[in-house]
């Protein structure tokens, strides 16, 4: 049996810490593959028992793809397939995995009497790359042998982002035949975006939102959907900066500045919709208790009410009297008790 004299105790307990704690980490920092990587390989780069045949042997013997085909040659990836483009050579088989055991037994006689027939014959699929069943991480990567993080530079933070890390690839966003362009339109943002942002679709349709059902700006507008270095794959560096690019009026910097609008809008303002005028997250005045003490109206030259009258005015828009309520370079037009005028965001 082990004995330790009592000095000594504490600095044993301190080390044998320390190895468990150094241990744990590194085998939390070891990687450990859900499946074996050769059949993790496999997945996304097809059967090792197929050859290579290329595109023009593919098509040449299978027309039920006829129409993917013209749609591919149309857009950008299948402009490269011409050697004059000078880029990297972007053919079916780079997505698909070698084709040879796809096309087997499919010669240009039977090919031609089906044609006669009226029989699109069709290639032997299930040898290729199965991607509808591939998991999210391994359709992206397909995409990703061509388009690197290095290469792409709007993939620079792909990996790290939201969509990535909840099993959103490449091919739920952009469709390879569809035709000349393969980005997104604009106007086709909020529709995609829909089908899994459900709660911020039914933020649009509250009474105050951000045109974006209108048309007028788009999710893209405010969000990076290959993600971003901020939050919420904001293309900016803060929410403030990021609202700014439209409000500038409200960037300042101002002589008075209003605590909570010089880093974060959203303190005030819910970002896609709300049933407050201006988007707001509650109605004023509720809206500024939550940080401001509530008052009643002072007496003022030429006003007349009895201060019964002042006290029924307490609970009204803060906004009538402060309306410069983002900030201001001017004082309060109203010298304050002890103080003479300060920025209370009266004009």
């Amino acid at each position: 049996m082990i004995s330790f004299s009592k000095g000594l105790f504490p600095v044993w307990l301190c080390l044998l810490v320390a190895l468990f704690t150094v241990s744990g980490c590194e085998s939390l920092k070891t990687s450990k593959p859900l499946i074996p990587i050769k059949q993790y390989e496999k997945m996304i780069v097809g059967r090792y028992d197929a050859d290579y045949v290329g595109t023009a042997n593919c098509l040449r013997a299978c027309h039920y793809h006829d129409q993917i085909k013209k749609d591919f040659e149309a857009s950008t990836m299948g402009a490269q397939l011409s050697t004059k483009s000078g880029l990297p050579i972007v053919d079916c088989e780079s997505c698909h995995g070698p084709g040879s055991l796809a096309i087997e037994g499919l010669t240009p006689e039977k090919v031609e009497e089906a044609q006669k027939k009226g029989i699109q014959l069709a290639c032997n699929y299930k040898t290729l790359i199965d991607i509808k069943t591939l998991p999210a991480g391994a359709r992206s990567l397909i995409c990703l042998k061509c388009h690197t993080a290095n290469a792409t530079f709007n993939l620079h933070t792909w990996n790290m982002s939201p969509h990535a890390l909840n099993d959103v690839s490449c091919s739920d966003c952009h469709n390879v035949h569809h035709g000349p362009d393969l980005k997104v339109s604009p106007r086709d943002t909020a529709a995609m975006c829909y089908r899994c942002h459900q709660n911020v679709k039914a933020e649009f349709n509250l009474l105050s939102h951000h045109p974006v059902p209108e048309e007028k700006i788009f999710c893209t507008d405010c969000h990076d959907p290959h993600g971003s270095i901020t939050g919420k794959m904001l293309r900016k560096e803060t929410v403030k900066a990021t609202c700014t690019q439209c409000h500038g009026e409200k960037e300042g910097p101002f002589v008075y500045e209003h605590a909570e609008n010089t880093e974060d809008c959203l303190a005030c303002h819910n970002q896609h919709g709300s049933p407050n005028n201006f988007l707001l997250k509650l109605r004023v005045p509720f809206l500024c208790l939550q940080c401001h003490e509530g008052h009643t109206l002072t007496p003022m030259s030429g006003f007349s009410a009895s201060p019964t009258e002042w006290k029924a005015a307490f609970y009204t828009r803060c906004t009538d009297c402060h309306s410069q309520i983002h900030g201001t370079d001017l004082p309060s037009a109203i010298p304050l008790s002890g103080g003479g005028g300060a920025g209370r965001f009266t004009r």
